[in-house]
């Protein structure tokens, strides 16, 4: 028996909708502690790590750890039609459907199959990075637009008490320089430059876990993969981990 209960459908909706971006089908864990998902995008360069905490619901109540998969896509289309003030159910029938509702000033009840992914489980890589930085989410938003109108790939540095932004064009140039201060908190475990290229289509995707939370930690190492953390404490956490671009692309 799976029921659960949230009072605020945003989380779910925003977050699903962001996961969509990168994932097409996807299977969720069901425990005890909350709903649980780890998933490549289908090229194979970014993951996604989501997990929604079982005390952010009203009401949890699971028999014994599940698992389920679904389209996303379907998905995001049921819960794009939750309101603000809607209270979202769900729950898995005997059908073996994921039943949805949506209850407001009417009720509405949505069904969707669940089905099978034949792909291996995915497991968080373990990754030490010597570079921090943790920001505000529009800063690092606004810098992924800056950077978006010159290049396909931007480079993240840092060194000493500096995280920089930059894009290189054919002509063009954008340099962003964000320094530790109120907003943003730079730790870094060495004295030397470091420096890592990322494509920008993919950021683009995971930085709209920004309707998610306010703030983000970025890590990254020399031409070493990158991680994004957005977490909204006792409610969510999403992370990505996106694989560099190679230097001479």
């Amino acid at each position: 028996m799976v029921k659960l209960v949230l009072a605020d459908a945003s989380y779910l909706k925003d977050s699903i909708s962001v996961i969509s971006e990168l994932v097409n089908e996807a299977r969720f864990k069901i425990t005890k502690d909350g709903i649980e998902l780890i998933a490549m995008d289908p090229a194979n360069v970014a993951m996604v790590i989501f997990k929604l905490l079982s005390s952010g619901f009203t009401e949890y109540e699971i028999a014994q750890p599940q698992e389920l998969a679904v389209n996303l896509q379907n998905l995001k289309q049921v819960l794009k039609r939750a309101s603000p003030s809607d209270v979202l159910t769900l729950e898995v029938s005997a059908e073996n459907k994921l039943v949805i509702q949506l209850k407001g000033s009417t009720t509405r009840t949505f069904s969707l199959p669940i089905i099978d992914i034949e792909e291996r489980e995915q497991r968080v890589p373990n990754l030490a990075f010597p570079v921090t930085v943790s920001t505000p989410s529009s800063v690092l938003n606004d810098a992924i637009s800056d950077v978006d109108i010159i290049a396909e790939s931007v480079s993240f540095a840092a060194e000493a008490d500096r995280f920089t932004i930059l894009a290189e064009g054919d002509l063009s140039k954008a340099h962003i320089d964000i320094k530790n201060g109120d907003e943003t908190m730079i730790k870094s475990e060495t004295t030397a430059k470091v420096k890592a290229k990322y494509s920008i289509e993919y950021l683009k995707k995971m930085i709209q876990a920004s309707k998610l939370a306010d703030k983000v930690e970025i890590h990254f190492s020399q031409d070493y993969p990158l991680r994004l953390d957005y977490k909204v404490i006792d409610k969510l956490s999403m992370s990505f981990i996106l694989a560099p671009r190679v230097e001479n692309d």
